[in-house]
């Protein structure tokens, strides 16, 4: 898949195939994230690979709308160092994970940590570092989503689809 493709086709996936994904293409999500710009070069993250399902489903408990990480084939954590851009490194990694998968064939889901202390304790982190979000791995399931947390999605989703280019762009102002 070329890069404009993998972009524009990119979306979330919640119900995944029971089929690991092989560590080459692991390795491969990994690197595109390590390679990932950051803030004055600070690479502000670390990450955990958590492939073990009793782990996963005890993350899904540190978030709303997580349970997605179930499951997955598996899961990366980002964990960001204090202070600095890392926030707005940290969604700019999740992006080049995601999409690296994506170009695999392998479905993505962001889970945003709400209990993130219970998230830090769960995997070890220590304290000084962040848990802000956690992402699902995994071939997508052949049955078409249309639940996500057992709701209709198009009662959980503020839209579905894209808005028009033509409502977002001003062209030289407002």
């Amino acid at each position: 898949m070329d890069a404009y493709t993998t972009i524009i086709s990119l979306r979330a996936v919640r119900h995944f195939a029971d089929r690991p994904v092989p560590d080459e293409v692991v390795m491969r999500i990994l690197e595109a994230g390590r390679w990932t710009g950051s803030s004055k070069n600070t690479q502000p993250w670390r990450f955990i690979v958590v492939r073990d399902r009793e782990t996963r489903e005890r993350l899904a408990g540190c978030g709303r709308y997580a349970s997605h990480l179930k499951d997955a084939a598996l899961a990366i954590v980002l964990v960001t160092e204090p202070g600095g851009r890392a926030d707005f490194d940290a969604g700019r990694c999740a992006q080049n994970l995601m999409l690296a998968a994506w170009a695999h064939g392998v479905g993505s889901c962001i889970a945003s940590m709400h209990r993130e202390d219970a998230a830090k304790a769960i995997l070890g982190v220590p304290p000084e570092h962040h848990v802000p979000l956690v992402i699902s791995f995994g071939y997508p399931s052949a049955e078409p989503e249309t639940t996500i947390e057992g709701q209709p999605r198009e009662q959980v989703l503020a839209a579905i689809g894209r808005r028009p280019l033509r409502d977002l762009v001003h062209w030289e102002r407002w």
